[in-house]
Formats: C-alpha cells, sequence, structure tokens
C-alpha cells in the first residue's frame, strides 16, 4: 500500500505492513484498493490537471483512486469521521475547494477527514462506468469502518459528504448501501452514519438533473430503469442515515429543486434531516459563501450527537 505523509504541525509515523500511526494533525495518502481494481479494464493513467484561474486544482479523468486522511490533533479529536467527494460533474474532481480545504475545517473542530479521490466513470478504464464512483465509495466506507481503530474514529459516527456531483455520489452510498458493488464487500455494513450534500445532484430525470452529470455516469443511452435507480429521491426508505443539505436558490448549474426533492423524501419517510436554502451563491461556492453554512453544519452534528460540542 502506497503512503505519502506531510505534516501540518508534528507527525510521527509508524509503519508496520498497512498501519500506520499519526501523531498531531496529519494527512497521509493511501490508495483505496489493496491490489487489481474490481471491475477496472487495464488502462494507463489519463488522470490530468485542469488550469484553473482560482488556483484550486481540479483533477480530470481520475483513473487510479486515492484516499487521503486529515486527522485532527490528538487533543482535539473526537471520533467522528467523514468521507468527503468533491464535486465535477462526474468529469473530474474539485479536490483542493471541495475536498482538502473542507477537510480541514473539519479537522478544527475535531473531526477526521477523509478526501475521496474517486474513479471518473470512463468506458476506457471501467466494464460498467455507472457503478464505478459507487463502488470506489463503498470502498471507502468499508476501509475507514474496518480500520477505524488505526485512526481513533468511532465506527458508529463515519458519514458521508458531497458536492454537486459529488453530493450525487454521497447520496447513492447512503440509498445504495445494501447494494455491494464490489461482490467482496456483499454483507458488510456500507451505510454510512450521516450524510452531508452540498449543493448536490440528487435526480436524473429530465427537468430537474445537471445534464452532464447524468451523460458522464449513465448515458448517453438512458433507460427509465437507469434513471429511476440514479434519481435518490426515488430511493430512500426510513433506513436511509439523517442528512444535512445546502443549496443556494440562485443556482444556475444545479436546480434547487435537486435538495427540495431529497429533503421532500427523507421527510416522507421519517428521516431526521434539516435543508438549509440561502438565497444566493449560485453554484460551487464551497466553504466561500456569506451565510457561514458550515456553522450550522456543526450545529446539526451536535443536535444530531453525530459530534461532541467542543
Amino acid at each position: 500500500m502506497r503512503l505519502k505523509g506531510l505534516t501540518l504541525s508534528f507527525c510521527f509515523l509508524i509503519m508496520t505492513n498497512i498501519s500506520y500511526v499519526n501523531a498531531g494533525s496529519s494527512f497521509a495518502e493511501l490508495d483505496l484498493y489493496a491490489g487489481a481494481i474490481p471491475g477496472a479494464k487495464k488502462s494507463k493513467d489519463l488522470e490530468y490537471k485542469r488550469d484553473n484561474p482560482n488556483k484550486n486544482e481540479f483533477l480530470v479523468n481520475v483513473t487510479f483512486p486515492e484516499l487521503t486522511v486529515y486527522t485532527p490533533a490528538q487533543t482535539k479529536a473526537n471520533g467522528t469521521a467523514v468521507i468527503i467527494a468533491p464535486g465535477g460533474g462526474y468529469k473530474g474532481v474539485s479536490i483542493d475547494a471541495e475536498g482538502v480545504k473542507v477537510a480541514k475545517r473539519f479537522n478544527q473542530i475535531g473531526v477526521t477527514a477523509f478526501v475521496l479521490k474517486y474513479r471518473i466513470p470512463m468506458l476506457e478504464t471501467m466494464q460498467d462506468k455507472s457503478v464505478g464512483p459507487l463502488q470506489d465509495i463503498q470502498q471507502a466506507i468499508y476501509l475507514v469502518r474496518n480500520q477505524s481503530q488505526r485512526w481513533g474514529v468511532d465506527p458508529n459516527k463515519i458519514g458521508v459528504m458531497g458536492f454537486s456531483a459529488g453530493g450525487h455520489l454521497a447520496s447513492s452510498a447512503a440509498v445504495h448501501y445494501k447494494d455491494a458493488v464490489n461482490p467482496a464487500l456483499k454483507g458488510k455494513n456500507l451505510r454510512p452514519d450521516f450524510q452531508i450534500l452540498v449543493y448536490p445532484v440528487i435526480s436524473f430525470k429530465q427537468d430537474v438533473t445537471h445534464k452532464g452529470s447524468r451523460l458522464h455516469l449513465i448515458g448517453p443511452e438512458l433507460s427509465p430503469q437507469m434513471i429511476s435507480h440514479y434519481s435518490n429521491e426515488q430511493q430512500v426508505d426510513a433506513n436511509t442515515p439523517p442528512a444535512f443539505i445546502i443549496h443556494a436558490q440562485d443556482d444556475k448549474a444545479v436546480p434547487v429543486e435537486n435538495a427540495l426533492l431529497y429533503y421532500q423524501a427523507l421527510h416522507q419517510h421519517n428521516v431526521p434531516s434539516q435543508l438549509l436554502v440561502v438565497p444566493t451563491g449560485g453554484h460551487g461556492f464551497g466553504l466561500r459563501n456569506d451565510y457561514n453554512w458550515f456553522t450550522n453544519l456543526k450545529e446539526w452534528m451536535v443536535n444530531s450527537q453525530i459530534l461532541i460540542n467542543d
């Protein structure tokens, strides 16, 4: 397994086979799979960085997935963990603005954060591109829960978070946890304990969806069965994990109706949820928003007993 570490304050690493111990606030990059990736085709690495005027790193055509763990200082760590899926329209991942920066913000409130660089659905690299990203997030949930002691994480407080198309991926993990993409994980606990969705793509219905995300994941040939399966508002039941959702009313890329439909479905099934609709912000604001939504998120996590108030 590959490990690359960088210390934010100081980091002490003890390495055996696949076991690492961190002291202080640090991060480490891990291969998501120990060996060959199930369902993957043999391929060269197609990933590249897209130039961004805001200097936020955006990775296109991710071919090989990684999971990066950001651990808070031991004096702050509270055992809660979140797996973060950045957005990017299922074409790339906004790894900086919707991954690294968010993970570091979670560390400030004692949460261990795992940034998931999931594979982009591509026919060149996957036998079935529609399930590749879901397989990766399910693998991440299994890995974090199975090795929770390594990271000082409570196995009953492991959630998922997603931005935009990453929100579709996170909500897919929340509603399809009984259906393991990788047969090796069949029967394992793949249910997130909570979900956090930021301007998420939820529905694949024609008048609501973000068409680019839908095209990249399941298109261009669209069957009613696939549209229904990946319209996550239609897959909610009473066991769907609690949710915190934020969306801007003026979002022109992913209509706010995505958040409204999902919240309505959660409410109909009595799933504890909070929906925050802010009047402005557009799409892709990350942590940059005049309404300081992260404070609302922290309050929800405390009130939901997901997080111990510091």
